[in-house]
């Protein structure tokens, strides 16, 4: 087992070639030609703080929005067209979460959670995956801006994690065998953190040869897999450790490990006053008057980051 031992430099270890990345809302990828192997990381902290704070949510929703905004953000980095949307959307009907939806486009990340407060209590401070969910299912959604095709894979929330929700995707829908580790941090006065890691193995050779995983066995895979389940939690949201040297300190001994730069995470609501208004003109006249309060206001709030849009009845005319 490897030990949680103090940072080493990435340029000590020439044959990886990566640029420092930051400590906090930023991505790095990065690529093991040798072992056909490719991976994300990502850290989540002030932009985390931001989603969060416009709900009130308790803690174990706090974790678990926390957990899907880094996932969304280790699988939009798939996308390989650019404006392109990952969408995670877990629902169940008759479980204390009723929704949770995370997206990401262009390194924007949003999230909202839906859920019963009462029940919640009754599950104590630390609820599973299934007592949160009973028997939900996950819908991961890819939208491709450029060709505009649409891929989406559903699959039972059945494990101990989302985490292991969209391994599970990986393997069914794109049959990919992944690796995917998500920890989150809070301590009272630093705020929250969360981050990630993804790793996958990748086809071997020209496109249409056979999938590696439906070998009877590959080394490659099992070596990269055994050092990447090795990563620690305290690691992954360790905000003084720079995620390129989570990439050194699993993979230095690989003979040329590549990453690409930095890439910066935001919080990126899309909710439009322009957009808002034209859904609501559709509505007949009587309809508009019924949502209108006393005042003559009708009041559309964003369900992602609670902001306010007050549009007068008499505006439509």
């Amino acid at each position: 087992m490897r030990p949680y031992a103090p940072r080493h430099r990435l340029r000590e270890h020439r044959s990886l070639d990566v640029t420092i990345a930051p400590h906090v809302d930023h991505a790095i990828g990065f690529t093991i030609a040798s072992r056909h192997a490719r991976g994300r990381l990502v850290r989540l902290g002030p932009v985390l703080d931001e989603v969060l704070a416009a709900h009130a949510y308790p803690p174990a929703i706090e974790r678990l929005l926390a957990s899907a905004l880094v996932l969304a953000a280790l699988l939009g980095a798939t996308l390989k067209q650019a404006d392109g949307q990952l969408t995670m959307q877990a629902q169940t009907e008759h479980g204390v979460v009723r929704l949770l939806v995370a997206d990401y486009k262009n390194g924007d990340l949003r999230g909202y959670a839906k859920f019963d407060a009462d029940r919640l209590a009754e599950l104590g401070p630390d609820p599973t995956l299934f007592g949160l969910f009973g028997k939900g299912y996950l819908a991961i959604t890819f939208d491709q801006s450029v060709t505009g095709e649409r891929y989406q894979g559903i699959v039972p929330l059945d494990g101990e994690s989302l985490g292991a929700a969209a391994e599970h995707y990986f393997f069914q829908s794109e049959q990919i065998p992944s690796v995917i580790r998500i920890a989150t941090r809070h301590e009272p006065g630093e705020g929250c953190y969360a981050a990630g890691l993804l790793l996958q193995h990748l086809p071997e050779g020209e496109v249409g040869r056979e999938r590696l995983h439906v070998r009877h066995d590959h080394p490659e895979w099992e070596h990269v897999q055994a050092l990447a389940v090795t990563l620690k939690d305290e690691e992954l949201t360790d905000t003084s450790l720079p995620l390129s040297d989570i990439v050194w300190r699993l993979f230095h001994e690989e003979e040329e490990v590549r990453a690409t730069d930095p890439t910066p995470l935001a919080k990126g609501c899309r909710c439009d006053l322009s957009h808002i208004r034209d859904v609501i003109g559709r509505f007949s006249p009587d309809d508009r008057a019924e949502m209108a309060d006393e005042q003559g206001i009708i009041g559309v709030d964003c369900a992602f980051c609670s902001r306010l849009f007050p549009l007068r009845v008499d505006s439509f005319a």
